[in-house]
């Protein structure tokens, strides 16, 4: 009796691993039969970069020398500025680490 119980256990499952197989198949899905992490998933996402990229306009300030040698000497003019002051940046060796390492 427990025999013939068994048999229909064994055919139940074998049908549902092929139907699994098949619909893995159809549906082009990866079988993970012993349920470890796989990256199939991350895999199978679209790409998204180019799409990030158009949310951002084209900057056509970085094709211009001419702008981009003004906005390097209007910084270099404000620093000039700040050092002046004595607001300026410090030497090298001289900073708020450094003089707190040297407590």
């Amino acid at each position: 009796m427990a025999g013939g119980g068994g048999l229909k256990l064994l055919v139940g499952s074998a049908i549902r691993q092929g139907v699994t197989e098949a619909r893995a198949r159809i549906f082009g899905h990866q079988l993970n039969p012993s349920g470890q992490k796989s990256p199939h998933k991350i895999l199978r996402q679209k790409l998204f970069g180019e799409k990030v990229a158009q949310w951002y306009p084209y900057d056509i300030k970085k094709d211009d020398p001419l702008v981009m040698a003004r906005q390097e000497q209007e910084r270099l003019s404000k620093l000039e500025m700040l050092k002046r002051r004595g607001k300026g940046p410090p030497k090298k060796g001289q900073g708020r680490r450094a003089a707190k390492r040297n407590k």
